[in-house]
């Protein structure tokens, strides 16, 4: 990684904290579901002890649902090895100030054992071991997220209470590019933007989206840990703006049975130069290294789909005729591809079109570096691309529920040689935990159909 200057510095949090500025200092890491989990500490305790020293939190943090259930099944926590802690240690290239929360500074935890060894099923971990194997090319990935979101006028306990039916859309009907649209909630996005500017989040822009409500804020892109540590900042800190300001906004991949929320997926790599050397002056004019790359998407994608798209509902995105891709295909700025190559020279780049809002950024990421060294180590070949529809061109299918996912990353020989046995076992453990949950529920779809017609 480079050296880079945080947006905060120790030095200067020092001195916020001696003025006055800054009392709370929050750090997080983000869990499998990627949402940062932590503790707030009073910023002078925290200068005096957590700086030097760190902290502990409990290794469940890595081992339960998304209702916080303890669950079966995890090798590195359970009930039988007494829930013990694992230490939390500030990464200080990412502190920065968090303005949406009054006088409060924030940091990335990295994640060790007690003997200082890497606790490597943590989300975090698993991108740095993909971009170390990177780096001993002499490559580094250079990332952009793009995350789409639907506003609700309700509050968060306003939409809890109502079984999250019935809910308001801040926009009535589809507002994609629309300035109008936009500037119908434009005291919420400006706020949102504004307030990840000071973050140290650089920010591009602000659109509509199709859904009634649906709207994306894009942010600059950067090395690959840095988006995604600023991914999880930034979609915890948009829900707590919304908060505040008496609506709320959800991620989900699939809300309701119109446009899901995407989170596509740019990646380059750079030389130690910082040259794209995906640019060359081969077909399309892309580099060996970008053919041999994208080939390994190609090969990993249904095997690594868990990664891209992690919840029973991430399948549901997967329509037909939606931008949503169903096929295992790739094209030059083809939106029907799972894998859309964009711009030339400098920003020659690919675009994975699998993700939803719900992915977590570094389990996504490191699948894609993974598959792309898989595609290098390999030399394997990239096939034609496809220049037409990809919905209906014939293609092999993207897995279509969570069951099918599992099952290809659990006998996977790609997977296994990427990310090792350990990390293949904890996310298969994920997805049937989640699966055993839905299969045990009774929906509404269900009690619709059922109740009295049957």
């Amino acid at each position: 990684m480079a050296d880079r200057t945080p947006p905060l510095t120790v030095e200067e949090l020092h001195a916020l904290v001696a003025g006055g500025e800054i009392d709370t200092v929050v750090l997080a890491f983000p869990d499998m579901q990627g949402r940062l989990q932590g503790k707030r500490f009073a910023a002078r305790f925290f200068l005096d002890e957590v700086l030097e020293h760190g902290t502990e939190g409990c290794n469940y943090l890595l081992a339960v649902d998304t209702e916080m259930n303890t669950v079966d099944g995890y090798e590195m926590s359970s009930w039988e090895r007494g829930y013990g802690d694992f230490a939390m240690h500030p990464d200080l290239s990412t502190l920065r100030r968090v303005p949406w929360n009054e006088g409060t500074a924030l940091l990335i935890a990295n994640l060790a054992w007690n003997d200082g060894s890497p606790v490597v099923a943590a989300p975090r971990q698993i991108l740095r071991r993909q971009l170390d194997r990177l780096a001993e090319l002499g490559l580094t990935a250079q990332v952009g997220t793009e995350l789409e979101f639907i506003v609700f006028k309700d509050t968060y306990e306003q939409a809890w209470d109502a079984h999250y039916k019935g809910l308001t859309p801040a926009n009535q009907y589809n507002i994609d590019y629309s300035v109008l649209g936009t500037g119908r909630i434009e005291p919420l996005l400006r706020r949102i933007r504004n307030d990840m500017q000071a973050a140290g989040l650089v920010v591009e822009s602000a659109k509509g989206e199709c859904n009634p409500g649906q709207h994306e804020i894009a942010f600059k892109y950067d090395e690959a840990l840095v988006t995604c540590d600023q991914h999880a900042i930034y979609k915890t800190g948009a829900k707590e703006i919304a908060s505040q300001e008496g609506v709320s906004l959800t991620f989900m991949a699939k809300y309701n049975e119109r446009e899901g929320n995407s989170c596509h997926i740019h990646l380059s790599l750079a030389d130690k130069d910082g040259t794209n050397v995906m640019a060359g002056d081969g077909p399309g004019g892309m580099s060996e290294i970008m053919r041999h790359f994208l080939a390994g998407q190609l090969a990993a994608l249904r095997d690594f789909s868990l990664l891209y798209a992690p919840n029973i509902n991430s399948y549901k995105r997967f329509q037909p005729g939606s931008f949503a891709p169903t096929a295992v295909a790739w094209g030059y700025d083809n939106r029907t591809c799972a894998l859309r190559v964009v711009g030339h020279g400098r920003s020659m780049r690919f675009e994975n079109r699998l993700p939803g809002g719900d992915v977590n950024p570094h389990l996504a990421v490191a699948g894609l570096v993974a598959a792309g060294l898989h595609g290098i180590e390999q030399k394997l070949e990239l096939p034609e691309e496809c220049a037409g529809n990809a919905y209906t061109a014939g293609y092999e299918h993207v897995p279509t529920t969570l069951r099918e996912a599992a099952e290809l990353w659990e006998n996977s020989p790609v997977a296994r040689a990427a990310f090792g046995d350990e990390v293949v076992a904890h996310y298969r453990n994920m997805a049937r935990v989640e699966l055993n949950a839905f299969d045990a529920a009774v929906t509404d779809w269900e009690l619709r159909r059922s109740f009295e017609r049957l």
